[in-house]
């Protein structure tokens, strides 16, 4: 009796042993990827959406959103200007010969940093966005700033994009120049715990007050920067006190107005994709990151579009 008692206590501590080591490996895991911060929102979603109506058809809007930054890995400045020139040079060529329903060719969104500004740069993006292949928005890297910073350097580089390049638009309504926006290291808000690479926890009011009409900054996933909502079309209002404001918000939705005070938030696709995993087992995250290494393929296609982003009460959009 003793030893079979002896053997069943070894094999239940062998059991919780293993059940502990798991718990352990997948919590690391966890911890390590910062699925912490949006795992929740991926399994349990918040808001109910009408359903895609299968019988009809799905139209389908992919937004390139490219960190344009010709200066990556601090090359000279003819070098810099010859990847630009390229861009510009080979872009028609390769794409003019697609067209989407409307006989548009695929445009390219170069979010332009401001801290890598050069004239040169936005002379050549400015002919190739003049002959229809695509536009230049803001982009931002800063470090250690202050409102006051943030709002002269987006002032200043909205006008010389419009005054000096012919770049941006102005709304119809208002008639002030209006820009679409990324932040450099997806710290909008001063989301990063360590507080590095932004240092403004209430940009929302600026970049509303300077012209900006949407964000474009997420999915920063495995970055600690993520917000707990994902695949969103959304409003964020600045909150009192507080970092990364843009972690919460109101869904838009169609036939209802948004509050005056609070920035448009359209986010991309973000993922797991058990089918590409890491090591074996842990799946991979799938963030809608295109690279040369990491190429959009039809797997990756059919990921994005089971994310099913929409604006609430159009969801075949």
């Amino acid at each position: 009796m003793f030893g079979e008692l002896s053997i069943i206590s070894i094999i239940l501590l062998c059991a919780g042993l293993t059940c502990f080591g798991v718990c352990f490996l997948l919590a690391n895991a966890i911890r390590k990827r910062n699925l912490h911060y949006w795992i929740n929102s991926y399994y349990f979603p918040t808001g109910s959406n009408r359903p895609v109506k299968k019988e009809e058809p799905i139209h389908v809007f992919i937004a390139l959103c490219d960190h344009y930054e010709p200066e990556w890995g601090n090359p000279s400045f003819d070098d810099a200007l010859s990847r630009v020139q390229r861009w510009r040079e080979d872009y028609p060529k390769l794409f003019s010969q697609f067209s989407d329903c409307r006989g548009r060719v695929p445009q390219h969104t170069f979010f332009f940093p401001q801290d890598q500004y050069q004239p040169e740069y936005l002379d050549e993006l400015a002919k190739l966005c003049a002959e229809g292949f695509g536009d230049v928005d803001i982009h931002l890297h800063h470090h250690d700033d202050t409102a006051a910073g943030l709002r002269e350097k987006l002032t200043s580089f909205r006008d010389t994009l419009y005054h000096r390049h012919g770049l941006l638009r102005k709304d119809p309504v208002t008639d002030e120049i209006v820009y679409g926006f990324i932040h450099g290291n997806w710290a909008l808000c001063n989301s990063r715990p360590d507080g590095n690479w932004c240092g403004v926890d209430h940009e929302i009011p600026i970049l509303l007050e300077t012209g900006c009409y949407a964000d474009f900054t997420m999915p920063s996933a495995p970055s600690d920067t993520q917000t707990k909502i994902i695949n969103s079309i959304y409003y964020a209002t600045d909150q009192p006190d507080r970092t990364k404001s843009q972690n919460s918000g109101t869904l838009s939705q169609v036939g209802k107005e948004s509050h005056d005070e609070s920035l448009l938030m359209i986010q991309g696709p973000l993922c797991l994709d058990w089918k590409r995993r890491s090591k074996g087992f842990f799946p991979t995250i799938e963030n809608g990151d295109i690279h040369g290494y990491r190429p959009a393929d039809k797997h990756r296609l059919e990921n994005w579009l089971k994310t099913e982003i929409h604006i609430a009460g159009q969801p075949n959009w």
